[in-house]
């Protein structure tokens, strides 16, 4: 019973107490508290009492999950053009990001409501684009359809060299064609 540190059996004064009854704690030997704990006891007897335990039953917590509009245009901005050619830069207080950019550019369309909601995404990129903000598409594809971009910015150089020198031979045969039908009657010349 000495050698346990846990005071399940009795208090450490009636173990001490025990011990000395037995000859085992020589009266010299005794604590130094040994006297007052005898003097003054305590009111309540500190016991251990084993602690009850209390049967939880496993409640499921339904929490919902929380998914707000801007999420969802976040998350097809992320799926289609990725986080963007530059990191986020947290130090300028007024740092606005593409993303939100691009959320507050959409919710602005879809109020007016002239968008259908199918094209609003690419509608919302052509906004940007015209206000400045070039998206590059995941995959390196084009941010904006081809067919609504401009034709000429497609054409290569070679192409419009091309074009141009068929057009200054249309040109030069519509000058000859001129000259040869205009009327030469020399008895009307003066």
């Amino acid at each position: 019973m000495a050698g346990s540190r846990l005071e399940k059996v009795g208090t450490v004064f009636t173990r001490v107490r025990d011990l000395m009854r037995s000859g085992v704690i020589k009266e010299s030997k005794k604590p130094v508290w040994f006297d007052v704990y005898a003097a003054f006891p305590p009111k309540r007897e500190p016991v251990y009492v084993k602690p009850m335990r209390v049967v939880r039953r496993k409640t499921e917590e339904n929490v919902p999950e929380i998914f707000y509009k801007e999420d969802q245009i976040r998350a097809k901005f992320y799926e289609l053009y990725g986080n963007g050619p530059k990191a986020f830069d947290l130090t300028k207080p007024s740092f606005v990001s593409t993303c939100q950019r691009f959320v507050e550019k959409y919710s602005e369309l879809e109020s007016r409501g002239d968008v259908k909601t199918e094209m609003l995404l690419e509608e919302t990129a052509k906004a940007l684009l015209a206000d400045g903000v070039v998206l590059r598409r995941r995959g390196g594809g084009p941010a904006v359809a081809a067919e609504t971009r401009n034709p000429l910015l497609a054409m290569k150089l070679t192409d419009m060299l091309a074009e141009q020198q068929k057009d200054t031979v249309n040109a030069s045969h519509t000058a000859e064609e001129h000259t040869d039908t205009a009327p030469t009657d020399s008895s009307k010349t003066l």
